[in-house]
């Protein structure tokens, strides 16, 4: 039977209010449910406006403010340079995709980690120091398999972006390149027939004056 989401709710006085216990909670409340796995939504008391976005971007900057931040300042910069940019939904999705990949590395070591204790939760000291001797190697392996990924990922991208483009300009003719409407038939034939225009003008000219005779 699949857990239904547990509602939140933040009400003006910014205080948020955990419909399950019935009881308020603070961000820190919120960042242990993050931890827990527990499926949560967090909503304006007035409006039901979905603000689990704002709240996690709140908890975020919390941790970033204290300890060891993830996001250095240039990465922080390079991601606000991505808003507004034709590859800004690219961009999410290639953060997103790499993201589970990193999570999934991170999963197959702590099952392989788990084999390494006894039934009562005891770590084998032997089997530990295998696990410990063999882990550069291992996590190297992992890691190069998740810049693999990840490179594989942005060339996906890039190449999303080349036919997206190609597409958008296959049909589109610029004026005047060859075979545009009124391009190279319309400019070829237009130099002709000034040119014979021209001469056919200085023809009719002296054809003119003699034409003028008979009248007199």
């Amino acid at each position: 039977m699949a857990t239904a989401t547990r509602l939140i709710k933040k009400y003006p006085n910014r205080r948020l209010y955990d419909t399950q216990t019935s009881a308020y909670i603070t961000l820190a409340d919120v960042k242990q449910l993050v931890l827990a796995n527990e499926d949560f939504k967090v909503i304006d008391a007035k409006s039901s406006e979905d603000l689990t976005r704002s709240i996690l971007l709140q908890i975020i900057l919390e941790e970033e403010a204290g300890g060891t931040p993830i996001f250095s300042s240039a990465m922080l910069a390079q991601i606000i340079r991505f808003y507004g940019h034709a590859m800004q939904g690219m961009m999410g999705s290639y953060l997103e995709k790499t993201m589970q990949a990193f999570v999934e590395i991170q999963n197959k070591m702590q099952e392989q980690s788990k084999s390494f204790y006894d039934a009562k939760g005891m770590p084998n000291p032997e089997l530990w120091a295998q696990f410990m001797s063999m882990q550069a190697p291992m996590v190297q392996a992992m890691m190069g398999n998740y810049i693999e990924q990840s490179k594989n990922l942005f060339v996906q991208m890039q190449e999303q972006m080349q036919a997206q483009t190609r597409s958008m300009f296959q049909n589109f003719t610029f004026p005047g390149a060859p075979g545009a409407p009124g391009g190279q038939s319309g400019s070829g034939g237009s130099a002709p027939a000034g040119g014979h225009g021209g001469g056919r003008s200085g023809g009719s000219g002296s054809s003119g004056g003699s034409g003028n005779d008979p009248q007199r």
